[in-house]
């Protein structure tokens, strides 16, 4: 046997070998790659909650009356959350209005929660949960000599 033969026959020992590591490597990538895109979503979407619960909490404290404010807290997360392109599968806006009960001259504040359940279920990776709920405070100072009702 020449050389050229031992070497052409030990070749053929190796082949369908890339065939084979790709078939194993290739879920392991896209389960990577799927795992990336979730981590990317829940990082944006809990950006966004806490964005709206910024602007709830800055829209109560502009209001004079607890209604108001809770009334202006949930328009501000709703436009918030859909401007930033989120969509909570179940969403809740909760205001502690109890800063518009204290006298005037008296330091006050209000604090706006978003609670939103982010929707995973469409990416269909195994053993990721079907949704996960995030959740934002933010605290907004009321002006202490606007009047208040």
């Amino acid at each position: 046997m020449t050389a050229r033969g031992r070497r052409t026959a030990a070749l053929r020992g190796d082949r369908g070998s890339y065939s084979l590591e790709t078939a194993v490597l290739a879920p392991a990538v896209i389960a990577l790659l799927l795992l990336m895109i979730a981590f990317g979503r829940v990082t944006d979407a809990d950006g966004a909650v806490d964005a709206a619960a910024r602007a709830a909490a800055r829209a109560a404290s502009l209001e004079r009356d607890a209604a108001g404010a809770q009334s202006a807290a949930q328009g501000a997360a709703e436009r918030s959350l859909q401007g930033d392109g989120v969509t909570c599968r179940t969403s809740s806006v909760a205001v502690d209005t109890s800063g518009y009960a204290l006298d005037l001259g008296t330091d006050a504040h209000i604090t706006a929660t978003i609670a939103c359940t982010a929707n995973l279920s469409d990416i269909g990776l195994p053993g990721l949960p079907g949704a996960k709920t995030l959740t934002a405070s933010w605290t907004s100072a009321i002006d202490t000599y606007r009047g208040r009702e």
